[in-house]
């Protein structure tokens, strides 16, 4: 039975959300030979404050850049706290 847990910044749709559940489903079933419904998800969503790379918050992160103090976050990170 295929455990997979996922950590991300909150702000996604529960139309995101369903899709990423259904794809990762999708991928071990295909990976592994799984059966469907053996398949166990678990999304945690954290907000951007509690969700850091090398001392800086995602928060943190989108707001100096706004500012150009640091390099800009990756598009999709950004679109992470949306």
């Amino acid at each position: 039975m295929p455990f997979i847990e996922v950590t991300l910044v909150e702000g996604r749709s529960p139309q995101q959300l369903r899709a990423l559940i259904s794809g990762l489903t999708s991928a071990a079933v295909e990976a592994v030979g799984a059966p469907r419904d053996s398949v166990r998800v678990v999304l945690r969503e954290v907000p951007a404050t509690h969700f850091a790379a090398g001392d800086v918050t995602i928060a943190e992160r989108v707001t100096l850049a706004e500012v150009s103090e640091i390099p800009p976050v990756p598009e999709r990170e950004v679109s992470d706290v949306r």
